[in-house]
């Protein structure tokens, strides 16, 4: 479910880019007068744009990281937008988008270790297209980024997630798009994109069609540093989920952490809200990064 905060101001354009799809992306960034200082690419979440990652982007930008921003295909200022007649899914962002974007952020900072920081759907994707063995980064982030089992979830509310999640793509089939920025649920998504969200969610494994090799593989082949973050009060991706997209990665060195609260000065927590309240996060992530950084395996 899409967060529905105010606009924010926009970051200098890094990139235009244009996928071999013929998709279109930009990547943004605040960037270090040090071109040296890692740098932090943020895959967002479904149904959000890369722009409500501002107070996030500011936050490790005070703390010396160099940061670049990217919209998920068909959200913010990406193309194609969603409707009927426009096909995409996970293989697209996969094995298109994110790699065309950490090339680019490679090519503006060349002496400079590039990192992910997936929320929600991009940290799953992010870490997918991480096991392909095209261009890895150096390490990744998960920040409220968890499977979509339903069974992650407890009986009750996995019972009506699945439920819910027939539902819409029996829509999304209808419209030829998922209209969830007027329903509650994700943004404007691609009608595909839904049934691989809820064929994951069905099933626990990321399987699509025509992709370079078998999603679960990837997973499992995946050995970079990972920091995964539960956060309080988050019903879409509780630890559980957080432990079962884990688990998939058995070769990964997983540090897992719960960001809580307490570590928020008291702000409320929850899906969205630790985007705006995010003082101890931007801490144990810039700790986590230089510790990594450091001492690499």
């Amino acid at each position: 479910m899409a967060a529905r905060p105010g606009k924010a101001p926009r970051f200098p354009v890094l990139a235009e880019l244009t996928t071999p799809d013929g998709a279109r992306l930009t990547c943004r960034t605040l960037a270090q007068p040090d071109r040296t200082a890692p740098v932090v690419v943020v895959l967002p979440a479904m149904g959000m744009a890369a722009r409500h990652y501002t107070p996030l982007v500011r936050a490790l930008h005070r703390r010396g990281l160099s940061v670049v921003t990217t919209d998920l295909r068909g959200h913010g200022e990406s193309l194609p937008t969603p409707a009927r007649g426009v096909h995409f899914g996970y293989r697209e962002i996969v094995e298109h988008d994110i790699g065309a974007v950490l090339r680019e952020t490679r090519a503006a900072f060349p002496e400079a270790p590039v990192l992910l920081l997936g929320h929600s759907l991009g940290g799953q994707l992010g870490a997918v297209h991480c096991g392909l063995g095209r261009i890895r980064p150096a390490g990744v982030v998960l920040v409220a980024s968890g499977s979509a089992w339903y069974r992650t979830f407890g009986l009750r509310a996995g019972l009506r997630r699945l439920v819910l999640s027939r539902l819409y793509v029996v829509g999304a089939a209808l419209l030829g798009y998922w209209p969830g920025e007027r329903l509650g649920f994700g943004g404007r998504e691609s009608a595909r994109l839904m049934r691989d969200w809820a064929r994951q969610m069905l099933t626990g494994r990321y399987h699509v069609r025509g992709s370079l090799v078998p999603y679960e593989q990837a997973l499992s082949e995946v050995e970079l540093p990972i920091l995964a973050v539960d956060v309080e009060n988050d019903e879409l991706a509780p630890p559980r989920a957080v432990d079962h997209l884990c688990g998939k990665m058995p070769r990964a060195r997983v540090t897992r952490w719960s960001y809580t609260s307490a570590d928020a000065d008291g702000r409320p927590l929850d899906h969205f809200r630790w985007i705006r309240h995010n003082s101890g996060l931007a801490d144990r992530i810039t700790d986590w990064i230089t510790d990594t950084l450091r001492s690499p395996a």
